[in-house]
């Protein structure tokens, strides 16, 4: 095989019922000099064999195995084989569009400023069934690491294309417990374009057994660690010393359970207006990822919440405040319209009981169905 001009990394664990799809929607890619590097995370199922298959039926496909490290070790193995000028990301659940690598690497050829590109692509749930739902594309130029929470500069992970000279620039994948991700897209944004474009590059994967939606325990290490990201950017941005994930504070965080937890964790090396920043941004992720993961924020939370809300060293501006206290005002609804008075009061304000009473009303009123489409819909503008 010529040396191929794009590696796709895909780490697998324990993905029997989809790895094969998976492999083969990027076999049968118009861009055919390619690379497919699988890395088997210690799976106990069917997984390597079915590699194995595959494999001997294709020699651009070369699977690497090693025991359960995560993703970020899986992704780190994979990479020290990967030669190409471009590395492109797929998850070993997920289906390539046939084109998705030539839009691609048309795109990066026609802005050499553009460090990543990735794209939207239509939901599927377990069954591989279409679910209606698109992959919510961020829009780039609204990024602030400043903003409750962050305003990310993400791009949709499954359909990811880097230049491998840009990924090195930026120190590769850290070692994060989650959102290794988001990490990565703030270091690139540093020196490069990062590019969404609106085109179907291929269908994603949402069911309850992805790491975000497996409990509310997970929900709250993606919110510690999306947030973490941002406070690194901050510094980066200020000339500052960049945030170091030293393996003490990964034990720290494994070791957590409750958004108090977490946020004692990351406190160590930060000064007081990035403690602040952090107690809410902290909390306000986790109400973005409830809104539309299938767990709920939990009375602790609420506490936590309510007393990063009272923190006056929290420098916060009318827009945002605006924007909290709106997904307050709706979290505070569902736990209310549950019985969940007491914690609801927790996320608003004395002035506000009059517009929350009313809220409630409105749900109980209106039919689940259409409850139910108006949650799908604002779901849609989620990241995935």
């Amino acid at each position: 095989m010529a040396d191929p001009v794009i590696d796709i990394l895909v780490p697998a664990y324990n993905a029997e019922p989809t790895i094969r799809e998976a492999i083969d929607s990027l076999r049968n890619q118009t861009v055919r000099n390619i690379r497919i590097v699988v890395v088997d995370d210690g799976s106990t199922d069917a997984t390597g064999r079915i590699l194995a298959e595959m494999a001997a039926q294709d020699g651009r496909i070369v699977v690497l195995t090693q025991p359960n490290g995560g993703i970020v070790a899986a992704l780190t193995y994979g990479l020290s084989v990967c030669r190409a000028p471009f590395i492109a990301r797929h998850d070993a659940d997920d289906l390539a569009a046939p084109d998705r690598l030539e839009r691609q690497i048309r795109h990066m050829e026609e802005h050499p400023d553009c460090v990543a590109v990735s794209g939207s692509g239509s939901h599927i749930d377990a069954q591989g069934r279409p679910t209606g739902g698109r992959v919510r594309l961020a829009r780039i130029d609204k990024a602030d690491p400043f903003w409750i929470p962050a305003r990310e500069p993400y791009l949709p992970q499954p359909f990811l294309l880097m230049r491998r000279a840009a990924f090195d620039l930026a120190g590769g994948y850290r070692s994060l417990a989650v959102a290794e991700d988001s990490d990565l897209y703030w270091r690139l944004d540093d020196i490069g374009t990062l590019s969404n474009i609106d085109r179907n590059f291929g269908s994603y994967r949402v069911h309850a057994g992805s790491v975000s939606s497996a409990s509310i325990r997970n929900g709250r290490s993606m919110a510690f660690w999306s947030q973490m990201a941002a406070l690194s950017a901050r510094r980066r941005r200020a000339g500052q010393p960049d945030q170091v994930f030293s393996p003490a504070e990964l034990r720290r965080c494994e070791a957590a359970e409750t958004l108090e937890e977490f946020f004692r964790a990351g406190c160590p090396g930060l000064t007081q207006a990035e403690r602040s920043w952090l107690a809410l941004a902290l909390g306000m992720k986790l109400v973005a990822l409830a809104f539309y993961r299938p767990y709920e924020l939990d009375s602790a939370d609420c506490a936590f919440i309510g007393r990063a809300l009272r923190d006056r060293d929290v420098a916060i501006d009318r827009e945002n405040r605006v924007e909290i206290a709106e997904h307050l005002m709706a979290t505070a609804t569902r736990l209310a319209a549950h019985g969940r008075f007491g914690d609801a009061l927790k996320l608003v304000s004395p002035a506000r009981y009059p517009v929350l009473l009313g809220r409630i009303s409105f749900r109980l009123v209106l039919p689940s169905g259409l409850r139910d489409v108006f949650k799908r819909l604002a779901g849609r503008a989620q990241p995935a």
